[in-house]
């Protein structure tokens, strides 16, 4: 893919998994619109994942189990067109691939139309994922934490302490056998996380998983303090919530004081 006379290499399922093997991290971030995309884009990161965590950062949602097909197909759309480099991976969110191989299937296939590159599925549905590698759609696996299961895990908790860490394991390794490129691991213990990426040949993807992983994802509002909440696993490199705010406010009081607009923003 060209922009102008520069030319931009795009990154792959296969150069992810080829990643790995080189022993180079891989960066990604999540984004659900254009704006967030490009910058994520331009920032060089590798993968740009349109997560179904759009439910809790843009619907305002404290889950993200209400999260439609219909709104995926939408911020993909929307994000795939300020990614120029990045691999898109999109989120199937729940309700979309539980019921059937078939469903599944059906809903990778809309998402790749909408303009995702790969898609992620949470959980061992090893059938469904070597129907969707069929296709021809690359898959990113999810175990560990996955928010799609908050009520059977009782609420937002760290994942295979102890002897529970060999069904995270197993999980991951059969999600690796179905053909999934990478599997992100999502609130586990850091020593399973390197068991886990000790043990595959697929790349392992961490949030909340240590730094043993081959990569790291972040959402786009946690990593630059847009919104209010602070978790243990997010490094927050900016504040931007505070700047807007000072920002907007200071809009207003101009706005109200006659300061905004002058003869220079004026026609």
């Amino acid at each position: 893919m060209s922009t102008g006379s520069t030319k931009v290499e795009a990154v792959s399922a296969p150069k992810i998994l080829g990643m790995k093997k080189k022993g180079e991290k891989i960066v990604c971030l999540t984004a659900y619109d254009y704006t967030s995309a490009l910058i994520a884009d331009r920032s060089n990161v590798d993968l740009i994942l349109v997560g179904d965590s759009v439910g809790n950062v843009i619907q305002g949602l404290s889950t993200t189990l209400p999260v439609s097909l219909d709104a995926m197909v939408y911020h993909t759309q929307i994000a795939s067109r300020g990614v120029a480099r990045a691999l898109l991976v999109a989120d199937m969110p729940f309700g979309s691939y539980q019921v059937s191989v078939s469903q599944a299937v059906e809903s990778a296939i809309r998402l790749m139309k909408a303009g995702a590159q790969a898609v992620k599925l949470e959980g061992a549905y090893v059938e469904q994922v070597q129907a969707i590698v069929a296709a021809g759609i690359p898959v990113m696996g999810h175990v560990g934490m996955t928010p799609q299961s908050v009520h059977q895990f009782g609420g937002f908790r760290v994942q295979g302490k102890g002897v529970k860490g060999e069904a995270v394991l197993k999980a991951a390794e059969a999600l690796q056998q179905a053909g999934a490129f990478s599997v992100v691991l999502e609130l586990i213990p850091s020593e399973l996380s390197k068991t886990i990426t000790e043990a595959l040949e697929i790349p392992t993807i961490g949030i909340g998983a240590g730094n043993h992983c081959d990569g790291q994802v972040q959402v786009f509002h946690d990593l630059l303090g847009i919104n209010e909440f602070h978790f243990k696993h997010v490094r927050r490199y900016a504040e931007l919530g505070e700047s807007m705010h000072i920002a907007i406010s200071q809009y207003a009081q101009d706005v109200r004081s006659g300061a905004f607009p002058t003869e220079v923003e004026s026609f």
